[in-house]
Order: structure tokens, then C-alpha cells, then sequence
């Protein structure tokens, strides 16, 4: 399920660092997306939770899902960045996670442990100094 939350994000942009020489001291291009989870229209209250939870790290304290960008040169390549970064993670957050099914050891594989560990025993031993007691 590929939700677009494009439509609740909130914009706001700053002066960004990086490329664009002179002109980057006079033009905002950095955005910055925030999107309030807990008054979205688009996902259920379970859905929220879910998110909350999986992109804690992201989120502020007010309740906002902040995304940043200041790669492009311009605002507008920016911002489509913003809307992709924030989709990206609230569908993978949404994507349920795959169940690993255990497997057992081959018997193969067991017996094959099983000489290489009498193998290491049997180095180590001969390397043990002789003691005359045990002759």
C-alpha cells in the first residue's frame, strides 16, 4: 500500500550550504518537510502508531515527521526530494517486516563439526608437555 502524503506536508525553507557560489548566500533553497503523523486523514490510528514507533528517531517532540533536503540548486527539486524522502519511509515504515523461518543444520554439516572439533582436540593434546608420571 503506497500512500502520497504530499498533500499534508508543511514546507519551509532556508539558506542552504553547499554549491551555488555567491548565490547561495542569497536564495532559499533548502526545505525542510514536517508532517504532523497524529492529525493525518490518510491512515488509521493503528497505522500512526505504527509509524510513530518505527521512525521515532525522526520525529519531534511536537509530533512532526521532519525530512530535510539541500542537495539540488533549486527549491523546487528540493522539495520533490523532500515529498519522495517522507514517502520512502512512511511506506517502508508501513511495510510489514518478513518473518525469518528458523532452518535446521544439515546432519552432513553436524558430523563435519564434529571431526573438525575431535581434529582441534586431538592438535592441542599433542602439543601438551609429557609429564613422567603418566609413562
Amino acid at each position: 500500500m503506497n500512500q502520497d502524503i504530499s498533500s499534508e506536508i508543511l514546507f519551509q525553507t532556508a539558506r542552504s550550504s553547499g554549491k551555488g557560489g555567491q548565490h547561495v548566500n542569497k536564495v532559499e533553497t533548502m526545505v525542510e518537510g514536517r508532517w504532523l503523523i497524529l492529525a493525518s486523514a490518510l491512515f488509521t490510528d493503528a497505522q500512526k502508531a505504527i509509524i510513530s514507533e518505527k521512525l521515532s528517531n525522526r520525529i519531534t517532540a511536537e509530533g512532526f515527521l521532519l525530512v530535510k533536503s539541500q542537495s539540488e540548486r533549486t527549491q523546487l527539486g528540493n522539495k520533490s526530494l523532500v515529498i519522495k524522502k517522507m514517502n520512502d519511509l512512511v511506506n517502508k515504515a508501513l511495510h510489514p517486516k518478513k518473518i525469518r523461518v528458523p532452518t535446521k543444520l544439515p546432519k552432513a554439516v553436524k558430523e563435519k563439526n564434529l571431526q573438525n572439533k575431535k581434529q582441534q582436540s586431538l592438535l592441542k593434546e599433542s602439543r601438551k608437555k609429557i609429564r613422567h608420571s603418566e609413562l
